[in-house]
């Protein structure tokens, strides 16, 4: 299954204590509208996260993957400030995923952390990627899409469950938020090693 100890892309999203919002729960898609079209434009209009019913989050139209590729191919470098677009836009867009998915009531900043804490460390290119492996990490990460793609029909019953419980109770149950946010752990990882590129480790099966 691998080990997560170690892995340069990290993520922690804040378990709200207070009772949670109702109203703005029940009509949450609604609600995230205008980030969603904010989210959409910055991504290319092909953004996507399996693990929302609504579709919504990071997907490599919004990345700078290709150019990164490259360059890494080529002269061994990863200019910084990709870097810094891919990382600012993989937690803008977990912001709002963490939105959609009933994890927090504050409305996605497009720039401030909240209460979701996502962290990609910044390669040693040289010493740490290789020059080829970009081509392949695509490639090599299809088992993670795999059951990626049946944990997302779970987290999609987690989160109806969440906002039926949310709506009775004005709480999350905690296992279904840490299940929900263990799954976006998983796919951080992924995104960071086959499309952001910042590591040649391969992602760990695990939600922790």
């Amino acid at each position: 299954m691998g080990s997560t100890n170690g892995y340069p892309a990290t993520l922690t999203i804040d378990y709200p204590l207070e009772p949670r919002n109702r109203l703005t729960t029940f009509f949450r898609p609604f609600v995230a509208i205008p980030i969603l079209i904010i989210l959409g434009l910055l991504s290319g209009g092909a953004a996507e996260w399996e693990a929302s019913p609504w579709s919504v989050g990071l997907a490599s139209a919004g990345l700078v993957v290709l150019p990164t590729l490259l360059m890494i191919l080529f002269r061994q470098k990863y200019p910084k400030w990709w870097f810094d677009w891919n990382l600012n836009l993989a937690r803008f867009a977990t912001r709002v995923g963490a939105y959609l998915a009933l994890l927090a009531d504050e409305y996605p900043s497009t720039d401030e952390e909240q209460a979701v804490n996502l962290n990609i460390v910044y390669p040693n290119v040289e010493a740490e990627l290789s020059r080829g492996l970009p081509l392949v990490k695509w490639f090599l990460a299809i088992p993670h899409y795999i059951v990626l793609a049946f944990l997302g029909v779970a987290v999609f019953v987690c989160i109806i469950a969440s906002w039926f419980a949310i709506l009775f109770t004005g709480r999350m149950p905690t296992a279904l938020f840490d299940f929900i946010v263990g799954y976006m752990r998983w796919d951080l990882r992924v995104v960071a090693y086959a499309f952001i590129l910042a590591t040649d480790r391969y992602p760990p099966f695990s939600l922790d």
